[in-house]
């Protein structure tokens, strides 16, 4: 990767799953995942009424384009994404998450859809990838990116593990444009997520910091600038659902 992208300074993530604790993001957020791991996927289904089946599903059919042939979803989790890229004629996928809790889920799901031999779960952490350099035809992260201890480190190392002319296809909540539609995303968000999450998991807190860090982080033109600064190039953003998500695409030169 060109050095000058090496120097750009860390986002600030001012968001945290408990501000009160000294322990850092990512160690938060890997307990936070954890904890949550076994409601994780019905409160999905609950929260965004289904539609981000709907989301995902889009989302490999941007990058079933490029035909990649070994594939990294990267904060994998319970492996909802993973098992929509086994529909492409992939040779190789691998799904990676820092939250054992939420591994072993995508793990069984993996195992009761036969897929072991296609899918490999893999324990590791997205700012410290693994992997050999040039070594993936596409990377994709779902819900994911925005748990970054260090964004621009992130996605440094997904630039540095992409292939030349591999493919980038990020999917992530976004906040509404639109005034009235910004003001019920903010008062559904806000108050109804955290109380959803709190009656089906008991951790209103760990909803009420997803809550919160979808409406800090940069969505749109603004991360698609980030993008670009860290070297990727046909960048374009897919506003999903009257703009509640995003569908993020660039590539590597």
């Amino acid at each position: 990767m060109n050095a000058k992208y090496l120097s750009l300074p860390a986002m600030k993530q001012s968001i945290k799953p408990n501000e009160n604790k000294p322990e850092a993001k990512k160690i938060q957020v890997r307990e936070m995942f954890d904890g949550i791991s076994y409601s994780y996927d019905l409160l999905n289904r609950i929260i965004t009424l289904g539609i981000d089946v709907v989301w995902r599903k889009r989302a490999v059919k941007l990058l079933q384009k490029e035909k990649p042939k070994n594939i990294l979803d990267i904060a994998t989790g319970t492996g909802d994404l993973v098992l929509e890229l086994a529909s492409l004629d992939a040779e190789q996928i691998i799904g990676l998450d820092l939250s054992p809790g939420m591994l072993e889920i995508g793990k069984q799901k993996v195992k009761k859809k036969g897929l072991e031999n296609r899918i490999e779960m893999q324990l590791g952490d997205s700012e410290a990838l693994h992997f050999e350099d040039n070594y993936f035809d596409g990377v994709t992260i779902a819900f994911g990116v925005r748990n970054f201890e260090n964004l621009n480190l992130g996605l440094q190392e997904i630039y540095r593990v992409l292939k030349p002319k591999g493919s980038l296809v990020i999917l992530e909540t976004a906040v509404p444009q639109n005034p009235i539609l910004n003001f019920f995303y903010k008062a559904y968000t806000q108050k109804v997520m955290p109380f959803i999450g709190k009656l089906f998991s008991k951790d209103r807190s760990a909803y009420q910091y997803l809550s919160d860090s979808a409406a800090i982080f940069p969505c749109g033109e603004a991360f698609n600038n980030i993008l670009r600064k860290n070297g990727f190039k046909e960048v374009e953003n897919f506003p999903q659902t009257f703009g509640v998500s995003s569908i993020y695409f660039g590539k590597k030169p």
